[in-house]
């Protein structure tokens, strides 16, 4: 048989009635009619079997029972405030938590800047980040264990909700001397011996390219594969290989003269980057927050001096 579970109010009204004695305070406090107060007090006795209350004119005072209730009803209200209190705290500026998925990429070149500002203005958030590729990444959300990510727009994802923040472009980069570079475009006719330098196999970004050449009609052939935006660049500007990256990863680089930025072919080769959360799912303060900050810090991302 299902236990039966006091209702709150009633609880409430029982509280304030032993404590101050009389309905007429109890309804005061409450902000409620004495007549509320009775009916209140009538239906918990009903719902506990016994009296809690023995009249005396205008006056009341706790039963044996009621005395045992009030012990149980205390604790109880106090753990109801201590939870108000604490959700109050989770409200209050700087407070709270923030668990963020990201992609590499996104930790190195744009969570930085992201979260040093974040700090400022929520001093007492703790942040946790899981780095993970782009599959992870929709895991984590859709497993409750991050509340938003910042990555390339999941496509196909219903339940995931995203705000875009800025559309980037995979380019070529290649060193000063590269024979592309001189021309100032990628030459098809000696592509075959070209050695790319392309992002970690396992990744939504070396799918994307390897579909973008596939269908440029230049399989690839010759590449290597890295786990590191810096390892790519690094190599590219001694002339080891041509970079696949998007410019922004490399600005100081090509601002520089340390690499050249050229495009892949006529046909633009773009990725979506935004946060994302589950559909349906309010964000916090301190998620709203986080998310304007993306927006701010990446909004040069997007600008036609940013793509190089």
């Amino acid at each position: 048989m299902k236990a039966k579970v006091f209702d709150t109010r009633q609880l409430q009204a029982f509280a304030a009635l032993a404590r101050l004695g009389s309905f007429t305070q109890a309804a005061h406090e409450l902000h409620l009619t004495q007549s509320a107060i009775s009916h209140a007090i009538k239906a918990l006795e009903e719902q506990a079997g016994c009296r809690l209350f023995e009249r005396a004119g205008r006056r009341v005072t706790l039963t044996q029972a009621g005395e045992q209730l009030l012990r149980h009803v205390e604790k109880i209200m106090a753990e109801m405030k201590n939870a108000r209190l604490g959700l109050e705290e989770l409200s209050r500026w700087g407070h709270g938590r923030l668990r963020i998925g990201a992609s590499t990429t996104a930790c190195q070149y744009i969570l930085p800047g992201v979260l040093r500002e974040f700090k400022q203005s929520f001093p007492k958030c703790v942040i946790s980040i899981e780095p993970g590729d782009h599959g992870q990444q929709v895991e984590l959300l859709q497993q409750g264990r991050v509340d938003v990510a910042l990555m390339i727009e999941p496509a196909g994802r219903k339940e995931l909700a995203f705000v875009p923040l800025f559309e980037d472009e995979m380019r070529f980069l290649v060193a000063p001397v590269h024979p592309w570079a001189k021309a100032g475009r990628f030459q098809r006719a000696n592509f075959q011996d070209q050695t790319l330098i392309l992002y970690n196999q396992t990744s939504y970004t070396f799918r994307l390219v390897k579909d973008y050449f596939r269908e440029e009609g230049l399989p690839l052939a010759n590449f290597l594969e890295l786990g590191s935006m810096e390892a790519i660049k690094e190599l590219a500007k001694v002339g080891l290989g041509i970079g696949v990256l998007a410019p922004w990863v490399a600005r100081a680089e090509i601002a520089a003269g340390a690499l050249v930025s050229l495009p892949l072919g006529k046909r633009k080769l773009r990725r979506r980057w935004g946060v994302a959360h589950l559909r349906g799912r309010r964000l916090s303060l301190g998620e709203e927050t986080f998310v304007g900050l993306c927006e701010t810090v990446t909004a040069e991302f997007a600008q036609p001096g940013g793509e190089g």
